[in-house]
């Protein structure tokens, strides 16, 4: 009686044992399916950025300031405007014209007209070919030589700054993308047209400024917008590339490697690759895969079993 209790016992041990590694190969497997997943390398373009900030800003800001002083007799332009060189942009009173006119005003609009034209107004002409961006000055107004009764700008360009350690990859004619933070859904293509040579400090970080022209300036660029730059330090077209959670990196080196899967049965092999430039998602591949492989992704907790090594492709 007591051996037969004793083996049914065993048999329950037995069961829940079996039970277990059952259970677990099938988390095993599970685990598997989750953190490790199968790629192929794409061919495609890949670009690297340097990002940084800026601000819209006039190339080349024009103040118009009247030759004398005197009284604003009109406005002609508002802002936003495009004007030509040579054309008037306000006329103007000198101080004695203006106190003339009002003295006139109290014997008839007859004597008002007769010394408007005996005594000319100054008119306020355009220098340059450029956009009215500031025109609040109001007829009436009194001004002095020192006041800009009309601010002019050739064009509107995107000043950034650039940090030390990074001004050595951009050059002249460089390609960018500018991003303003009131249309950060509107990317806006620029070339870079200055690299000043003088640096400031900002926020105790040695910065250069670069200048960048857009292809086509917006309708709503303003001056003083703030502006988020991506400048294209390389560009690379039809090239091998990988995710960039498939490269791992070999502790304290620069050497690269991944996984990659040779057949459906066997372990997986641990590749050694070389990168080139990467962007936000992807690494260049130079040498060590080919398009046909199939490369294992996994977490960074989860260590492939069995992985053996394996050198670079021929």
């Amino acid at each position: 009686m007591r051996k037969n209790k004793f083996f049914v016992v065993l048999g329950i041990i037995g069961v829940v044992i079996a039970g277990v590694v059952v259970i677990g190969r099938f988390r095993s497997s599970e685990v598997s399916r989750e953190e490790v997943r199968e790629v192929t390398p794409q061919r495609g373009t890949i670009e690297n950025f340097i990002t940084t900030t800026g601000s819209v800003l006039p190339k080349n800001r024009l103040e118009v300031k009247p030759p004398v002083n005197g009284r604003v007799e009109s406005v002609l332009v508002q802002e936003g405007q495009m004007v030509k060189t040579g054309q008037t942009l306000a006329w103007m009173s000198s101080t004695e014209r203006a106190a003339l006119l009002d003295a006139a005003r109290g014997q008839g609009e007859k004597t008002v007209k007769y010394w408007e034209e005996v005594y000319k107004a100054i008119p306020l002409v355009s220098p340059i070919d450029g956009e009215v961006i500031v025109a609040t000055t109001q007829p009436g107004q009194t001004v002095t030589t020192s006041d800009a009764i009309v601010v002019l700008s050739d064009q509107l360009i995107v000043r950034a700054q650039v940090d030390e350690t990074d001004i050595g990859k951009i050059s002249m004619d460089d390609k960018a993308v500018i991003s303003l933070d009131a249309y950060p859904d509107t990317k806006i293509p620029a070339r870079v047209a200055h690299i000043y040579y003088e640096s400031e400090t900002v926020n105790n970080v040695t910065v250069y400024k670069v200048d960048l022209i857009p292809e086509t300036v917006p309708s709503f660029f303003r001056s003083g917008m703030n502006a988020s730059v991506d400048f294209i330090s390389a560009h690379k077209e039809n090239v091998l590339t990988v995710p960039l959670d498939a490269v791992h990196m070999e502790k304290g080196t620069s050497n690269a490697f991944v996984y990659i899967k040779r057949g459906k049965d066997e372990n997986p092999i641990k590749q050694a690759v070389t990168v080139g430039i990467s962007d936000d998602k992807n690494y260049e591949i130079i040498s060590g895969l080919k398009a046909s492989d199939t490369v294992l992704i996994t977490s960074e907790k989860y260590v492939l079993p069995g992985a053996g090594n394996a050198g670079a492709n021929p």
